[in-house]
């Protein structure tokens, strides 16, 4: 592996980093050398990941935390740098989805999506910013969508958190970067996660819209996240931050 891309040494936490894009994520930064800590609500499947990456030759291991907390989020740093003495990098992935109509939608219900998508995102970066401090930088990467981009009848809460990913990114970017740690977005389009697999049954005609519209012609998979989040934790990503990359097949570039 070329050296720019090489993650030997460096620890990255990764929330909902269980299943999905999360694990997706967390896969390519172990094969390229990584230590994993993965944070997720499901104690069975943190489980499952940690053996996954294990089983990569990689160093893993996972909290049970609800991102949603300002201390949980704090507890979270402050067990990594206690199992891996150092923190460098940090996926921000957690996220939800309730699809309703707008005017359908209980106030709960909007906390919930944006406390979970957006509000943890804040907080797991904020609880993270010293550690990148004391490591001499660091890297953010933050899980926007599609709807980032484009609106949807049926997420208003969704949109709002994914669009607001993309604007957090900005902000932070630009605060940190004298710190010498980069904060950028990716944007997955339809990607075939449990999260998607339920949008199919919800959404009548989803499936067929997004084959058509996406010029790769197929459904994304979690492992089409490895790559992106390997550059974006690099050296070879330096100088790159403020920036939202879609990962779409081509969904956002045709009209």
């Amino acid at each position: 592996m070329s050296q720019a891309f090489d993650l030997s040494g460096k620890v990255a936490i990764v929330t909902g980093g269980n299943g999905g894009i999360g694990l997706g994520m967390a896969t390519g930064l172990a094969q390229a050398g990584a230590a994993l800590l993965i944070a997720g609500r499901n104690a069975a499947k943190n489980v499952a990941a940690v053996k996954a990456l294990e089983a990569l030759g990689a160093k893993a291991s996972a909290v049970q935390a609800d991102v949603t907390d300002q201390a949980a989020c704090r507890m979270l740093i402050e067990a990594t740098q206690t199992t891996y003495g150092r923190l460098d990098i940090l996926v921000n992935n957690a996220g939800t989805n309730i699809r309703k109509q707008p005017q359908e939608y209980t106030l709960d219900e909007w906390k919930s999506v944006l406390d979970t998508n957006l509000t943890s995102a804040f907080l797991c970066s904020q609880a993270a910013y010293p550690a990148m401090l004391t490591a001499g930088g660091g890297k953010i990467i933050n899980i926007g969508s599609m709807l980032s981009i484009f609106g949807a009848a049926f997420a208003g809460p969704y949109g709002a958190s994914k669009g607001g990913m993309v604007q957090l990114t900005k902000s932070l970017a630009c605060a940190w970067a004298k710190d010498n740690i980069q904060v950028n977005a990716v944007l997955p389009g339809w990607i075939d996660t449990d999260l998607t697999r339920r949008a199919r049954q919800d959404v009548p005609g989803l499936h067929e819209r997004v084959l058509a519209r996406t010029p790769a012609g197929r459904w994304g998979e979690p492992g089409d996240f490895a790559g992106i989040a390997v550059f974006l934790a690099s050296s070879a990503a330096d100088f790159v931050t403020g920036a939202a990359i879609a990962v779409d097949g081509g969904y956002s570039s045709q009209g």
